[in-house]
């Protein structure tokens, strides 16, 4: 049993009583929607043509909101519903940026991820659901798509049928029944700042400027980016959190004679303060913070939101029991320097995972992010612990192979991450919404940002700024490059994460 919808558009008004009836049905506050009908206009007058699209949950077959969902709040039932339990929700929003078709939401009355649920309750009383009953020109058709006998199936079966985004690999069992074309790519449309009705206040740029030869975008509902500063901290804080061990760790293998201070106390000092803002922010971003510990009660162990946490805490201890040794024993045991580095690099680089889960966001889905975290941690970890040697309480370079290892870090990865961002950017992007995304970077509403703050200031300048230090001869410089570099990651990290939802996916 596998239950779908068929939404005949060539019957369809936009006379929107499906989203009343669903709004009534759940109690749906104000502003957000479970179902909603959109408004294209093609042609220019007086020979134009409107045209709608009934949007909502595709409870696909493959749904990637269950994959990421860390406390497995959405499920797939035996009967193919994509259902909700908003008991176990933390109001992570990961889900939002997993769907590829806008279909979750915050409600604001439960601080909660919500979606159409075909409703359910009214499935298992053998009634229909309520958009299917409202609808004045039977244009929605609910049904068993595995009985051959439905209508739905057989709508399926025999007329022409479309689904939005395949290439998705979601297998989603909403399908559309004579609906326009640019209705199913919303990249494509033209995108203006107000509606007929209301302003657009989630501040999506327009793919292209408004022009009436183009298909217009006359209707649509609120869908604000899920992520923002909270998740770039987070991203930026573990860098720091990660990169000194990773650069303290390298140092001792390569002068096990040498045990300095700054490797065996100031780092997993400096760690466990990063790390443990890393985790406030991951908490404060939840929705329903005081739900955090479902995370570990509740975990669904296919969300790197969850193994990410666990890897995290295993990083803890890991830095506790360096902590402990340098204050003691005075020597870090050779066993715990490894695992203590691989640890470091799991938590620098566990994020490309959790963002690959991410399968709405094109441009997040790219196998160079893991690179990209794991160089930019040894920036971030080289970066800080040239800060905290240079203004601790000595001024020179007393810990040599720790200021060696930083010293070439700090040198050879602003290079590194400057060629892996100028390569991700300009490589071929086989994708729309990715190529849409990696222009609002370097032409649109980012692209100061981009070019001034994240590739001038962080990359280029401490690049010059090194050179101009190697032909003085002189450390003086380090203390502005270390400065700049983690002004430079933290700009990259705020871009990226905003870049990715900058194209509509509705």
């Amino acid at each position: 049993m596998r239950y779908g919808f068929v939404i005949d558009q060539d019957r369809c008004i936009g006379c929107h009583a499906c989203t009343v009836a669903c709004k009534e049905e759940h109690q749906v506050p104000v502003g957000v929607f479970r179902t909603w009908v959109k408004y294209i206009e093609k042609g220019e007058f007086p020979h134009t043509r409107r045209h709608f699209g009934v949007m909502r949950c595709n409870h696909c077959d493959s749904a990637p909101c269950i994959t990421i969902c860390p406390t497995n709040a959405l499920y797939r039932r035996s009967d193919g519903i994509v259902d909700f339990d908003n008991r176990r929700c933390i109001g992570c929003k990961s889900c939002m940026q997993a769907c590829p078709y806008d279909a979750l939401y915050i409600d604001p009355n439960t601080n909660t991820a919500a979606k159409c649920n075909f409703c359910a309750h009214r499935v298992e009383a053998n009634l229909e659901p309520a958009c299917v009953i409202v609808c004045p020109t039977q244009a929605i058709i609910a049904g068993d798509l595995d009985n051959p006998a439905s209508t739905a199936s057989r709508m399926v079966e025999t007329e022409k049928v479309s689904v939005r985004k395949p290439y998705k690999g979601t297998e989603p069992k909403l399908y559309y029944k004579g609906i326009e074309g640019d209705l199913l790519e919303p990249a494509r449309l033209s995108r203006q700042s107000t509606y007929v009705f209301a302003d657009q206040r989630d501040q999506r740029p327009t793919q292209q400027t408004f022009d009436p030869k183009f298909t217009r975008e006359v209707y649509d509902v609120s869908h604000p980016a899920p992520w923002g500063w909270k998740i770039a901290a987070y991203l930026w804080t573990k860098s720091i959190a990660a990169g000194v061990m990773l650069v303290a760790a390298i140092s001792l293998v390569l002068s096990p004679a040498a045990e300095p201070p700054i490797a065996n106390i100031a780092a997993p000092v400096i760690a466990l303060g990063f790390l443990a803002a890393t985790m406030a922010l991951l908490i404060f971003d939840l929705k329903r913070p005081d739900r955090f510990f479902y995370l570990f009660t509740k975990a669904n162990t296919k969300s790197w939101l969850v193994l990410g946490g666990y890897i995290l805490m295993l990083y803890g201890i890991a830095l506790v029991l360096w902590l402990l040794a340098g204050i003691f024993l005075e020597h870090i045991p050779r066993l715990l320097v490894w695992i203590t580095m691989l640890l470091a690099m799991a938590s620098a680089g566990y994020s490309a995972s959790l963002f690959a889960q991410a399968r709405g966001r094109d441009l997040w889905q790219t196998r160079l992010f893991l690179w990209h975290l794991i160089v930019q941690a040894f920036l971030a970890g080289s970066a800080a612990l040239v800060l905290v040697e240079w203004f601790g309480e000595s001024t020179a370079w007393d810990d040599y192979a720790v200021a060696v290892v930083s010293a070439i870090a700090l040198l050879l990865s602003p290079g590194v991450s400057l060629a892996l961002i100028l390569f991700e950017t300009f490589r071929p992007h086989h994708s729309q919404d990715s190529r849409l995304a990696v222009n609002q970077m370097i032409k649109g509403r980012f692209k100061i940002s981009f070019w001034g703050l994240t590739i001038g200031l962080g990359h280029v300048l401490p690049l010059l700024l090194f050179s101009a230090a190697i032909w003085l001869d002189t450390d003086q410089l380090y203390p502005a490059i270390a400065s700049l570099v983690l002004l430079g990651l933290w700009f990259y990290e705020n871009l990226w994460v905003k870049a990715g939802p900058s194209v509509p996916l509705s």
